[in-house]
């Protein structure tokens, strides 16, 4: 009993020295540098961990990739030239939002080119629909119309 006790004391001890040294402390002395960190680190996205940030992840490549964006930043390079560095080594899936350009294109107008195609489907319709509900009937209709209605009167 006595060992048990000792065991789980040190793990109550060891406990927090391990969860501290999950936790990546990142010193800068511009607090506009500790900004610039937090904003570009949430906007990359992690390859292994689908959708979540470079920030957020525990993975070891997410790790990886901050302290590559702490070293770019301390090197002096903008956010433009670290998201391009960072885009060439990992492709564009790197970015949350993709840039707009030729190959990306399809990704950004298909949504409004459905959302457009929709709203003139849908006007055609009512159109159709409306020329539909007030045409008149030719005089062969309404005769076949007025015989029915007679026809459902006598009984």
């Amino acid at each position: 009993m006595a060992r048990l006790i000792r065991v789980l004391l040190m793990l109550a001890l060891l406990g927090p020295a391990l969860a501290q040294a999950a936790i990546e402390v990142r010193d800068f002395d511009d607090p506009v540098m500790r900004e610039r960190f937090a904003s570009l680190t949430a906007t990359l996205r992690c390859p292994k961990c689908q959708n979540q940030s470079i920030g957020d992840s525990d993975s070891p490549i997410a790790g990886d990739m901050r302290q590559r964006v702490y070293q770019l930043l301390e090197d002096g390079r903008s956010d433009k030239e670290i998201l391009d560095f960072m885009v060439r080594r990992f492709g564009d899936y790197v970015l949350y939002n993709p840039r707009l350009e030729g190959r990306t294109l399809l990704l950004w107008g298909l949504p409004a080119a459905l959302l457009l195609g929709g709203a003139l489907l849908v006007v055609l319709v009512v159109r159709a629909r409306r020329r539909a509900s007030s045409r008149r009937l030719s005089a062969d209709e309404r005769a076949r119309l007025d015989a029915l209605i007679g026809r459902e009167e006598q009984r």
